[in-house]
């Protein structure tokens, strides 16, 4: 069995272990598996609705996924894509507010903001790495609580008057499309899946086809090898960084610009950063893989919300299945012993 067909198997297999230990709790609290999954896929395919909400959960968990994705390949660990999502976010609702210009200018104007916000959000942690050695992990951490209160700062004291929400976005820096409200019953679908999938694209491309998806790759494989070999590590470890904040600034654009239209006092954080980070483990760390990832969490999320609805089933279960199929994934190292075991007894 080749490596690509183990590492493809691998998450195929915690999901299906996540859904046998979700099956198994359904079954000891009393509740119908049968039931329970079946209104679990109701809320994703029963209606158009369900399916518009879906893919608008899933489009920023791309995102992330990217954000966390591109980090990893690089060698480097960003548990900050929350805080960079959250001034990407009111990055592209400031734009969205105060700048009024056509469509075709206000909302790339809005995105790139976004993209360059969460840039700036983590160059701070990639400079600190790669001129003082300083974890990223530890840096980025900290840097989501002070987005939090930065960013919450900047809605009250600056783009509104002492108030807990920011006015609408223009309908020109709007993601919202009529036609997908159409034909998904008026969900809040709308068109940053298209920008989603391109950065997917532009991951790939980037990682894949360019010189400097080579050097950052080395890097992040070894870093000593890389400078010997005459690459410039520091620099390839904040360009990594900025390349990943970028993403997650986009994703916190998808809310701000396309979800809500708006940004508004937050007493806690979203999730969708910390999400990014199972989102990229499940997908492999791929541009593919998480876009895939990130359509199972997606679906996992907003179907749990029919299950109290149509069979009882509190929603805690998915949360359960997901964390279980996360925690298959990470040890992966048992599944792939197994499929090897599995090998040899074969080939007797």
């Amino acid at each position: 069995m080749s490596n690509r067909l183990t590492n493809l198997l691998i998450p195929l297999i915690a999901i299906v272990l996540g859904l046998l230990v979700g099956a198994i709790i359904m079954l000891a609290s009393g509740y119908s598996v049968t039931e329970g999954y079946s209104a679990l896929w109701n809320g994703v395919f029963g209606e158009t609705y369900y399916m518009g909400e879906t893919i608008r959960q899933v489009t920023p968990y791309i995102l992330s996924g990217l954000a966390v994705a591109f980090a990893f390949r690089t060698g480097l660990f960003n548990i900050g894509v929350e805080g960079q999502m959250l001034v990407g976010w009111v990055a592209a609702v400031w734009i969205g507010t105060t700048v009024h210009a056509p469509m075709y200018i206000h909302l790339p104007l809005a995105l790139i903001t976004a993209a360059a916000a969460g840039a700036l959000w983590g160059f701070i942690p990639g400079f600190l790495k790669a001129r003082f050695y300083v974890h990223e992990v530890i840096v980025t951490i900290m840097m989501n609580y002070i987005a939090l209160h930065v960013t919450n700062y900047l809605i009250s004291n600056v783009l509104t008057d002492n108030k807990d929400k920011t006015d609408k976005i223009d309908a020109t820096a709007s993601l919202r499309s009529g036609f997908f409200e159409q034909i998904t019953d008026f969900s809040r679908m709308h068109n940053g899946i298209f920008v989603a999938i391109i950065a997917a694209v532009v991951m790939w491309i980037i990682i894949q086809k360019t010189s400097k998806g080579f050097e950052l790759r080395a890097v992040g494989m070894n870093q000593q090898a890389s400078h010997y070999a005459g690459m410039n590590v520091r620099r390839n470890i904040i360009y990594a960084m900025l390349i990943s904040g970028a993403f997650a600034g986009l994703a916190g654009a998808m809310e701000g610009l396309g979800t809500f239209e708006y940004a508004s006092i937050k007493g806690s954080f979203t999730g969708v950063g910390f999400d990014g980070i199972a989102v990229a483990l499940l997908g492999g760390n791929t541009a593919v893989g998480v876009v895939l990832a990130a359509l199972l969490l997606g679906g996992l999320k907003v179907g749990a919300l029919n299950m109290p609805l149509e069979s009882g089933v509190p929603t805690e279960v998915v949360d359960i299945v997901i964390a279980i199929i996360i925690l298959f994934v990470a040890s992966s190292y048992i599944i792939r012993l197994v499929i090897q075991q599995m090998k040899k007894k074969g080939g007797k």
